[in-house]
């Protein structure tokens, strides 16, 4: 008897935890429905790295639906992951990282075709040897994605160094050549002195790269990085500010062979493979270069009247020097929501948010949730369908929905992006063309699953 009632309370608590067990599956099913529902209205899709799942090794663990700081970006339906918000993925990976069985990798561009950019080997080589492209040039955003690609590129050249030297090396060709002071050229540097390689590092404008022209306080790394000469870098969330104090005081303990202001007029790769890299101050020799520039490279005009007013701007930098002013950002990206709350916030101002869309697709989830209480605090005004026709000297007019209208106006700024380097990349001969993404994704993974040779089905492995 006490062993039949033993059982049957071992079979109620049993049932309660497998109720409780499916209640929690059917209320997390329903949430991953109703994030698809979302996300079907929202048909731009990914607005450039983002996660591909390759539904054969995942093993619907919830690792990656738990660590997306975007929010419901991905979900598990039918025990596999799926992505079901695309348009708020903005690549930080950490879905890739946590995947128990390497199932998810980042990939660029649309679901199947990338855009037209430059041709790269996995060692980040262009069609030209010993041309490197490091950072979101190549393909792959985020800061942290920027410092592993510059070790990558310099740990290959350091691997061929000997041969590329061996036809002799006269005292000014250096080993490598860095073009751009961001976060892959400093950290190719970096490691290129780790490596004791002979190296020198170039960029039109001063340390940072972008970096330095975002506005204060931005927040530009949200997980832990290795640096090189330093080690493990554990913070979290890191701002622009502690991000260039912590490159300076890396910086001034090295030998750090930088020199600023000098823009790349031209590459040439001689007939003896040494490259010839020219700027306005003069010629430098290299066995090999590491292109870091970046994506942005010139900000992107509208064409509008007006444009060339002192008025109207592209960065912003000093949100607080602008107080008891009438402004006007245009945009809809989080660089321009983050500029007009920003100024908003000062003393005074009266910020017009103007958007040609008519909702906000391609935020991150931080800025979205900001925005929407700025709009309720009446802080700032957002006009979306609106597009600038004229910038004059104290007002701006927006074509709203077909009809102008015309507001006061003291000054301006336009995030409309930058046009990437594109034409000097193609004038130096790198070769540009699509790359099917997903399949580069698909054949990366069934590469790291694959058994060892003779034996049967993939072992899964851990990143």
């Amino acid at each position: 008897m006490d062993t039949f009632v033993a059982f049957v309370i071992a079979a109620v608590v049993l049932l309660f935890f497998i109720r409780r067990y499916l209640k929690d599956m059917r209320k997390k099913e329903e949430q991953a429905q109703q994030a698809v529902e979302k996300g079907k209205f929202h048909s731009d899709g990914f607005r450039a790295q983002h996660p591909h799942i390759d539904a054969t090794y995942c093993i619907g663990c919830a690792a990656c639906t738990s660590v997306c700081p975007e929010g419901d970006v991905l979900a598990i339906l039918g025990g596999k992951a799926v992505i079901v918000n695309g348009h708020k993925c903005i690549g930080h990976s950490l879905c890739a990282e946590v995947c128990p069985v390497g199932a998810i990798t980042m990939v660029m561009a649309g679901p199947s075709m990338g855009a037209d950019m430059p041709h790269l080997t996995p060692a980040y080589e262009t069609s030209i040897q010993n041309l490197f492209i490091a950072g979101e040039l190549g393909g792959l955003a985020l800061i942290k994605n920027a410092i592993s690609q510059g070790l990558d590129c310099v740990d290959t050249i350091a691997g061929r160094i000997t041969g590329l030297r061996s036809g002799g090396s006269a005292a000014d060709v250096h080993d490598v050549l860095v073009v751009g002071a961001g976060p892959a050229g400093i950290s190719a540097s970096l490691r290129a002195i780790e490596r004791k390689l002979n190296h020198i590092t170039l960029d039109e404008g001063e340390i940072g790269g972008t970096v330095a022209k975002y506005p204060r306080q931005k927040l530009v790394m949200t997980s832990p990085v290795e640096f090189p000469m330093y080690g493990k870098f554990k913070k979290t969330e890191l701002s622009k500010e502690e991000l260039i104090a912590f490159w300076d005081k890396v910086l001034k303990r090295v030998d750090f062979n930088f020199r600023k202001g000098e823009k790349v007029d031209d590459i040439k790769k001689g007939d003896d493979g040494i490259f010839t890299v020219v700027t306005p101050k003069g010629q430098y020799r290299s066995h090999a270069v590491i292109l870091a520039l970046g994506r942005t490279g010139s900000p992107r005009k509208l064409g509008v009247k007006g444009e060339d007013l002192p008025k109207v701007m592209y960065r912003l930098i000093e949100a607080d020097h602008y107080i008891n002013k009438k402004l006007l950002v245009v945009g809809g990206g989080d660089s321009a929501v983050e500029a007009a709350m920003g100024l908003a916030h000062q003393v005074g101002n009266q910020v017009t948010l103007s958007y040609r869309k008519e909702s906000f697709s391609r935020l991150k989830e931080r800025n979205s949730q900001r925005l929407a209480e700025s709009i309720r605090k009446g802080k700032l005004k957002v006009v979306f369908n609106s597009n600038p026709v004229e910038f004059k000297e104290d007002s701006a007019v927006l074509d709203v929905a077909g009809t102008a209208q015309e507001i006061p106006n003291d000054y301006v700024w336009i995030f409309a992006g930058g046009e990437p380097p594109n034409a000097f990349l193609k004038k130096i001969g790198v070769q540009f063309g699509m790359r099917d993404m997903t399949s580069e994704a698909g054949n990366e993974v069934r590469q790291r699953n694959a058994p060892p040779a003779g034996l049967g089905s993939p072992t899964l492995v851990a990143r």
